[in-house]
C-alpha cells in the first residue's frame, strides 16, 4: 500500500532545543514515534547542522525539508536569506540529503502591496528554476494573508498561476483561518503540492476578564480573537478527508505543527497528534 510519511515541524520544538539540545531533542522526537522532521526556526550554524546528520544518522529520521527566506523579513533584518548565502543553503541541504526547500513566509514589509508581492513571485520563481539545477525544489508556505484578493483574485493563486517551477506547502489551518476549504484548495493545488502542515483549528475560551473592566472595545478584542492551533484531531478540521485529498494531490510529507501549545508540553502535544492519527488509521505513515 502506498502512503505518505508523517513528521514534525521543528518550530514547535525550538524552545526544547535551546534547552536539550539537537541531539537529545531529535533522540526524544524518535522515542515518540517519528521519523522525519521539517527544520524551521532553528540556527543553521555549522555546529546545528552537524548535530542535526549526527541525529538523523544515530536515531534514522529523515530530514523533509529545511527553511530559508528568500530576502530578509523586513529590510536590514539579519539572517541568512536565498539571494545573500545560496551557496551555503544548497550545501545545508546536500549535508542532511534533503531535496525540499520552503520559504516560511513573504516579507512582512511587501504585503499588502501587490507590486512589491508580484515582484517576489517573480524572484521566487527565479530561484526555484536556480535550485533546481541543484537537484533541489522550492516551495512557499501559506498563512492567511495569502487570502487577500487583488482583483478577484487571492495572493496564493496569483502565486500559483504565474509559476511553474514553484511548489506550496499547504497549512490547513491558516487556509481555514483565511476564510477557505483546506480540501478545495488542496485539491485546486494538486501536483504542487509534495509538502503539508497539519495543524489544526480550535475555538478556545473567552479571556473573561475582558468583561470586567465593562470597556466594549476589550470585549471585542477578546471576543474575536478565541481561534487557537490545535494538536491534529483536538480541532474542527476534518483531518481524514483533508489526508486524503493531500495524498492524492501528490504530497509526500505530512509535517505536524502547533505554533502554540498554551502551556502544554510540545512532546505531549506530539504524542496526542500521533495518537489521533493512528486512531484514524495513519500508524503506518510514522
Amino acid at each position: 500500500m502506498k502512503k505518505g510519511k508523517m513528521g514534525v515541524q521543528m518550530m514547535m520544538l525550538k524552545g526544547k532545543v535551546e534547552e536539550l539540545g539537537i541531539y537529545e531533542t531529535m533522540k526524544r522526537v524518535r522515542d515518540i514515534g517519528y521519523g522525519c522532521i521539517e527544520v524551521s526556526q532553528i540556527p543553521m550554524t555549522e555546529t546545528n547542522v552537524s548535530e542535526l546528520k549526527r541525529a538523523c544518522e544515530d536515531f534514522d529520521i529523515q530530514v523533509a525539508a529545511l527553511s530559508a527566506a528568500l530576502e530578509p523579513m523586513m529590510p536590514g533584518m539579519v539572517g541568512e536569506t536565498l539571494t545573500h548565502d545560496f551557496d551555503k543553503i544548497v550545501n545545508d541541504c546536500k549535508i542532511l540529503g534533503c531535496r525540499f526547500l520552503r520559504i516560511g513566509m513573504m516579507p512582512l514589509n511587501i504585503m499588502g502591496n501587490k507590486k512589491k508581492i508580484v515582484e517576489f513571485i517573480t524572484k521566487a520563481e527565479a530561484m526555484a528554476e536556480k535550485l533546481e539545477k541543484h537537484g533541489i525544489e522550492l516551495y512557499y508556505h501559506n498563512h492567511h494573508v495569502e487570502f487577500e484578493k487583488y482583483d478577484g483574485e487571492y495572493v496564493l493563486d496569483i502565486m500559483k498561476n504565474t509559476t511553474s517551477k514553484l511548489g506550496f506547502e499547504l497549512d490547513v489551518h491558516w487556509i481555514q483561518r483565511g476564510g477557505e476549504d483546506p480540501v478545495k484548495v488542496i485539491k485546486k493545488y494538486a501536483g504542487r503540492v509534495a509538502l503539508l502542515h497539519l495543524k489544526d483549528y480550535r475555538i478556545g475560551q473567552i479571556n473573561m476578564r475582558a468583561l470586567s473592566s465593562g470597556d466594549m472595545s476589550q470585549f471585542m478584542q477578546a471576543f474575536t480573537n478565541i481561534i487557537e492551533f490545535a494538536e491534529v484531531g483536538e480541532g474542527n478540521l476534518d483531518m481524514k478527508e483533508i489526508i486524503e485529498a493531500g495524498f492524492e494531490s501528490g504530497s509526500q510529507y505530512f509535517l505536524i505543527e502547533q505554533d502554540d501549545q498554551y502551556g502544554e508540553d510540545p512532546f505531549d502535544c506530539l504524542r496526542t497528534s500521533k495518537k489521533n492519527l493512528e486512531k484514524l488509521g495513519y500508524g503506518a505513515w510514522f
